[in-house]
């Protein structure tokens, strides 16, 4: 028996490291040629066709548990397709593609090529909707932050967990006209706030890296994205809890055949993301937590961060890719 846990615990780990990075390296390489173009969809269909490629050629049993969509017709990675050779381990998986479509768009600050992908049964299974956060990085007792308390509450725990007045408090929000009341209590508070118009997962993701300044993430963003930050921010030691937002009978009805049962529970991070669960993320366009595709004639450098929860590991990778055929460039 200590033989095959063994084993099955070195193939998970050759899969979840390098070849993981392949995906998101190819997805964002894809997306990052339509960098500024102002087509959305274009770029984002773009890094899909790239992850889904790349994830086929995986040797796994692997099923998207979160993704794009939940239709098998959806040309997105939808929730329920399988993917993988079907001869490894089997395995949930959560995608964004090309989080912050807008931003690869545009070519602003921030859009990345993401994936989480953890043994079957490990990652939350739910319905394409949002979610309500809040999550803070690592070194503070345990449910100092809650989501259901009041913000004042939590920023004053906060506060006084890191031996700090709450004004001297850094919150990151999604700039959108849903947050205005929570950012009319936070500047009441007389904190600081730092607004963002895409990428929550890297929001959630800057609460545990020092250099950004952010001590707290609040406010509804893509439950995707709230899966995927979740496990990143087990391997570092990080607190967050997630709602989703089934407002409506229909989203209740689909998230109960999915297993939800009570369509107002309030998930923890282990709940969120639990088991051996690798997360990998390469940035498209420059920003906070990694620098965008750089093609410079016949060769492309990508950087990615690979997180794994069973090791607490955080790799950064920095990659020069010269077999560029491998990539579908024209």
């Amino acid at each position: 028996m200590t033989d095959l846990v063994v084993t099955e615990d070195k193939i998970i780990e050759r899969i979840l490291t390098m070849e993981l990075v392949r995906v998101t390296e190819r997805a964002a390489v894809a997306s990052a040629k339509l960098r500024g173009r102002g087509d959305e969809k274009a770029a984002d269909q773009a890094a899909v066709d790239a992850m889904r490629r790349e994830l086929n050629k995986l040797p796994i049993d692997g099923e998207i548990v979160i993704g794009e969509g939940e239709r098998d017709e959806a040309p997105m990675l939808y929730i329920g397709e399988k993917v993988g050779t079907k001869k490894g381990p089997k395995v949930d998986i959560a995608v964004d593609p090309l989080e912050g479509t807008t931003l690869c768009a545009k070519d602003m600050p921030g859009s990345i090529a993401v994936m989480a992908m953890a043994q079957a049964g490990t990652l939350l299974y739910a319905p394409d909707v949002y979610m309500d956060k809040i999550a803070i990085g690592p070194g503070y007792p345990k449910g100092i932050v809650d989501l259901d308390a009041p913000v004042e509450a939590n920023i004053a725990a906060l506060a006084k967990a890191k031996g700090v007045k709450p004004h001297e408090i850094t919150a990151l929000v999604m700039d959108r006209p849903r947050h205005a009341d929570l950012i009319a209590k936070l500047r009441k508070i007389g904190c600081s706030i730092r607004l963002i118009t895409d990428g929550d997962v890297v929001g959630v993701i800057q609460c545990a890296e020092p250099a950004t300044g952010i001590d707290i993430y609040l406010g509804i963003g893509g439950a995707p994205e709230g899966v995927l930050a979740a496990g990143a921010l087990r391997c570092v030691g990080g607190q967050m809890q997630g709602r989703l937002i089934l407002d409506t009978p229909e989203k209740v009805a689909r998230a109960a055949t999915m297993g939800v049962k009570d369509p107002k529970k309030k998930y923890d991070l282990n709940e969120l993301a639990s088991g051996d669960v690798v997360v990998a993320a390469t940035g498209v366009t420059d920003g906070a937590l990694l620098k965008g595709v750089a093609f410079k004639g016949d060769i492309i450098e990508t950087e990615t961060i690979v997180y794994r929860s069973l090791t607490g590991t955080v790799r950064r990778i920095k990659g020069e890719h010269r077999e560029l055929e491998k990539f579908h460039l024209d």
